[in-house]
């Protein structure tokens, strides 16, 4: 059996890995998405960019019901607090991703514009809506929440919903969103063609701009927001309560570790470097590299929150003790080993059929496709 404390930092990253799948590959479908209203003007046209997702945004479901498996089964703690104090926030992206299905299924069902329009806009907002609040959702986890534990770990939260929309929250859910655009509008660079293709272009290019300006904004804040630090001795290698250690709270400690192991900051600069390599394989018409550069982006983005964070995984504002870290937030030794053979045998099997699926549904898409085949599904 794998080392405890060792099995405690795989699982922090698997949990980091699997987040990062989500964004990549249901990401860009996202993407799509909150596109479809903008950059496809005519019926045709939306039509061929739900059919260069269709084939795949539900598998690429897996990877977010995979993530949140795997946050129940290695982090229970955190998925019963941050389901408890995020219960409005998790309820309003549950409710507007109902209407990706929904709208996927039922768009083209009637040839009515009234109709079609409808679900466009419901699309639109099954992916934009969970694409911001994840972020909102990430800024607020970076300030800490506000939730407590008593002696017989009864969980109290005392936020509420609109205490979540904070300026760095939003700022957060920002940079998140243009991401996920940026993603999805590389996606379509490379599965369309001509005045659809130039739209995506262009959204692609004002939505990198955003994120990286949006990232670097948060980058300077984060400076001047206090961080949690833990005062007290603790053995990683042990079962923890998270009441058996002493938290205190600090000034920029969100940027404790990039001090300590300069290295760390590489993972910063794949953020940036991700997004300028974005903007100029865009111009350049290099739609591949163009997908795999955001997708480089998003892997330096969301592990630097996960780098600024760490050991913590969600510290608490109002109780600084009951702050939940991947030390003591996490199930017993046992579940673990199990949980990792189980993500170390079904990982790449996800990957290989998923790969599988792209390489077989690989190819442009066009309005000349989509008049060839006017009843296909979407």
């Amino acid at each position: 059996m794998i080392d405890y404390e060792i099995l405690k930092i795989i699982w922090w990253l698997l949990v980091g890995i699997l987040m990062l799948g989500f964004a990549i590959m249901d990401g860009h479908d996202m993407g799509v998405g909150t596109l479809l209203p903008f950059v496809a003007r005519k019926d045709e046209e939306r039509r061929v960019l739900l059919n260069s997702v269709g084939p795949h945004w539900d598998g690429n479901q897996v990877w977010f019901i995979t993530a949140g498996g795997a946050l129940f089964a290695a982090w229970p703690l955190v998925y019963a607090t941050a389901f408890s104090g995020f219960y409005f926030a998790m309820m309003a992206v549950l409710w507007a991703m109902f209407f990706r299905p929904v709208g996927f299924d039922y768009r083209s069902k009637i040839e009515d514009p009234r109709w079609r329009t409808t679900w466009d806009w419901g699309i639109f907002a099954g992916s934009a809506i969970p694409s911001l609040l994840f972020g909102v959702a990430l800024g607020n986890v970076l300030q800490g929440v506000p939730f407590s534990y008593d002696d017989t770990m009864m969980m109290r939260y005392t936020g509420s919903f609109w205490a979540l929309l904070n300026p760095f929250a939003l700022l957060a859910g920002v940079v998140s969103l243009s991401m996920i655009i940026a993603h999805g509008a590389n996606y379509l660079l490379m599965r369309t063609e001509g005045v659809i293709q130039a739209r995506a272009r262009r959204a692609s290019q004002i939505a990198v701009i955003v994120m990286l300006a949006g990232f670097a904004v948060g980058g300077l804040w984060v400076g001047s927001l206090p961080g949690y630090v833990i005062t007290s001795s603790l053995d990683p290698a042990a079962l923890l309560s998270p009441l058996d250690k002493e938290v205190a709270l600090q000034t920029g400690a969100l940027l404790n570790n990039f001090r300590a192991h300069p290295v760390l900051w590489l993972i910063p600069a794949l953020g940036f470097l991700g997004g300028l390599a974005s903007l100029l394989f865009a111009s350049l018409r290099r739609n591949v590299c163009a997908f795999i550069a955001t997708g480089v982006a998003e892997l330096g983005i969301i592990f630097t929150a996960g780098v600024a964070l760490f050991p913590f995984v969600l510290p608490s504002s109002s109780h600084f003790a009951s702050s939940l870290t991947l030390w003591d937030g996490v199930s017993s030794h046992r579940t673990l080993n199990i949980m990792f053979w189980v993500a170390i045998i079904m990982t790449p099997i996800i990957i290989s059929y998923t790969s599988w699926a792209y390489r077989v549904m690989r190819g442009k898409v066009t309005v000349e496709h989509i008049r060839a085949n006017e009843h296909s599904v979407y």
